[in-house]
């Protein structure tokens, strides 16, 4: 019946153990470059998380933006936005509150209008 709990506290500290590791392997000098392009580092990865949810949460609060069909993704700093806007003023709007939240880089409006 001890087993269960220890397991738990082991179990526990594994995940801190990795969490911090991860936390650690952020680079400050720039990534040398690989042959397929695709290398990205856990430091870029949380901070392209970061950019994907401040962008979901200031187009969910913005008054302009009449869509809840907006799909982010963000890689390097370069935000994509996917869905389905009901004007183009809010694809264009959506497009806007994007290029102002910190980090952003980029952006690349994919939204489609709605057909009325």
């Amino acid at each position: 019946m001890k087993r269960i709990p220890m397991l738990k506290t082991v179990a526990g500290v594994a995940c801190m153990t990795f969490a911090l590791a991860a936390g650690a392997q952020t680079t400050t000098t720039a990534p040398s470059a690989t042959p397929s392009g695709s290398s990205e580092s856990v430091g870029q990865h949380v901070d392209d998380t970061t950019i994907t949810t401040k962008v979901k949460a200031e187009l969910l609060t913005a008054k302009n933006v009449k869509s809840q069909h907006i799909h982010v993704k963000t890689r390097k700093g370069v935000v994509s936005l996917t869905g389905t806007v009901p004007s183009a003023e809010d694809r264009d709007n959506a497009k806007q509150v994007v290029e102002s939240v910190a980090g952003v880089s980029e952006v690349k409006n994919h939204l489609k209008v709605e057909a009325q």
